[in-house]
């Protein structure tokens, strides 16, 4: 069934185009827009676990599979490659980063090298080489337990940060500013979980806390030369806790043009061997210089690539699945606009009864807002849930002034109303 923002036969490339195996597609409510941005530009051939339904206008054919299991993937990309041309393999999805690496060096296709992703999303290997290169780093260390992760603190000093080895979206991340909290943290960095991403034996860091706000930098990467796409100064919120609830992009931002942040993304790429495919990396600008907080060997979620097209007028889903493609993708701006969205949180842990836009209240630059939590939703915030988010608002225009005004109090663009949460939710 068609949405309000997509045509019921949307705009597909002709057979002329080059084919790509699309792995994963995700929740529609936050990847169609990508999904039908390539779509513009190739086909698609989808190999995914669910029954694909929204998908079916933007592709060619699909193929049932187990995207997580490295040999099914392969064996269900044989009969599609036997019978087209496959031009390369593209995801954007964390869970299915390595199983598509695997995929694409199997089939001798472009794409960044198994391990470099693995690099990548496990991030003490990523310290690790990113230390041994030289490239300036926090402190970090890996515990397996809560004993080890109080003797890490005590050795780093505090405040410090406690986080989880392998996943991102700052899930069971948790600043802790003295020794009491500290075991609480690490059983609580310990306990999260996202589909698909592994465990570790060592599965926490706890690591020297970062000052200074927080941007990210979405690249695509060909034959090891970087080029800064997208980058997005970040908002957080619900100390200790580091829950993203929102971020701006503006295509003119003088970062993208900062010797240091562009010469140590060079640096940190080279480290990690990661040679070809799109990138997200996440810096706190401190006042010694900008220092990694972690970098995903795919685009940027939260909506950053949409920010990115509707700021410049260039999409980073396009220019990551042309370089998936092994082809050299188009990264100039064409337009110098801001866009900006914020991602509205309940203010305690509740049952969502209805969630409604106020249409009526919306600025001149909103682009977009959207209820996301249907009634029935339970949200719950850090620690007991992460990402409990009930809608979110994107604006975009040329007086970045207007953008922030229009979104300077989104809570009040989408009316929540809810029931509390009792204590055995």
């Amino acid at each position: 069934m068609a949405t309000p923002d997509q045509p019921a036969q949307p705009e597909t490339a002709d057979e002329s185009a080059p084919l790509l195996l699309l792995v994963g597609s995700g929740d529609r409510r936050y990847r169609e827009y990508m999904v039908a941005a390539v779509a513009r530009h190739f086909r698609l051939w989808l190999l995914d676990a669910p029954e694909p339904t929204w998908q079916l206008p933007y592709v060619q054919g699909t193929t049932r599979v187990d995207t997580r299991d490295p040999d099914a993937l392969h064996a269900a990309a044989a009969p599609v490659t036997a019978r087209h041309t496959v031009a390369g393999v593209f995801t954007y999805d964390e869970s299915l980063v390595h199983s598509s690496a695997l995929l694409a060096q199997r089939l001798g296709l472009p794409g960044a090298s198994p391990e470099s992703v693995l690099a990548c999303r496990d991030k003490a290997t990523t310290r690790a080489l990113l230390t041994g290169a030289g490239v300036p780093q926090p402190a970090s260390i890996p515990v397996s337990t809560a004993q080890e992760a109080r003797k890490a603190a005590d050795r780093i000093g505090y405040p410090v940060v406690v986080k989880a080895r392998g996943l991102g979206g700052s899930i069971g991340v948790i600043r802790v500013d003295g020794p009491a909290p500290v075991e609480e943290a690490f059983h609580s960095a310990a306990s999260a979980q996202w589909p698909g991403v592994p465990r570790y034996a060592a599965d926490v860091l706890v690591e020297e806390f970062l000052t200074g706000p927080e941007i990210s930098v979405d690249s695509v990467v060909g034959s090891g030369a970087v080029t800064p796409m997208v980058l997005a100064r970040k908002q957080v919120g619900m100390e200790p806790y580091f829950e993203e609830t929102g971020h701006t992009v503006d295509p003119a931002d003088p970062l993208l043009a900062d010797a240091e942040l562009v010469e140590q993304l060079g640096r940190i790429h080279r480290a990690l061997g990661f040679e070809h495919g799109a990138t997200h990396a996440e810096f706190k600008l401190t006042p010694d210089g900008p220092r990694l907080v972690e970098i995903n060997a795919r685009l940027g979620g939260d909506f950053i690539p949409c920010l990115g097209m509707l700021a410049s007028g260039t999409d980073p889903s396009v220019a990551a699945a042309s370089t998936a493609a092994g082809l050299v993708p188009d990264t100039s701006p064409k337009t110098g606009r801001t866009a900006a969205i914020r991602f509205l949180y309940p203010e305690a842990d509740c049952e969502v009864v209805e969630a409604v836009v106020r249409t009526d209240l919306l600025g001149p630059t909103v682009h977009k807002a959207v209820a996301t939590a249907a009634t029935g939703t339970r949200l719950a915030l850090p620690p007991r849930g992460y990402m409990s988010r009930f809608g979110h608002v994107i604006a975009v225009g040329d007086d970045s002034e207007q953008v922030a005004a229009d979104l300077a109090d989104p809570r009040r663009l989408i009316e929540l109303r809810s029931r509390p949460l009792g204590e055995e939710a």
